[in-house]
């Protein structure tokens, strides 16, 4: 007779300079065989210039179960305000825009 798995419950903390969150308008993302690399930049417009405002270093396990929860969530979105309107493909004629990036 097998018992029950005991479930864990994680109290995430936040300070306050991280709860105010940060702006990112574009995503590089790389990979190796063992880890994702996500970095969240901020582009001006007619500015050549973009910062990184946050990388995310995150195995592809991890990864895989944040694609999955980002899929659900926006279904859930779209379910409640309609469907979010996006481009097929980077909009690569516009030169402050051009780069791998979501």
């Amino acid at each position: 007779m097998s018992t029950p798995e005991q479930q864990v419950q994680i109290q995430i903390e936040i300070d306050d300079a991280t709860s105010q969150g940060i702006y990112a308008n574009m995503a590089l993302l790389a990979h190796t065989e063992t880890e994702f690399v996500i970095d969240f930049v901020y582009i001006q417009p007619q500015t050549p210039k973009a910062k990184v405002r946050a990388r995310i270093l995150s195995s592809p396990a991890h990864t895989k179960r944040l694609l999955m929860a980002l899929q659900d969530n926006i279904r859930r979105f779209e379910d409640k305000f309609g469907e979010i309107k996006a481009p097929s493909t980077p909009e690569k004629d516009k030169p402050q825009y051009q780069g791998h990036y979501l």
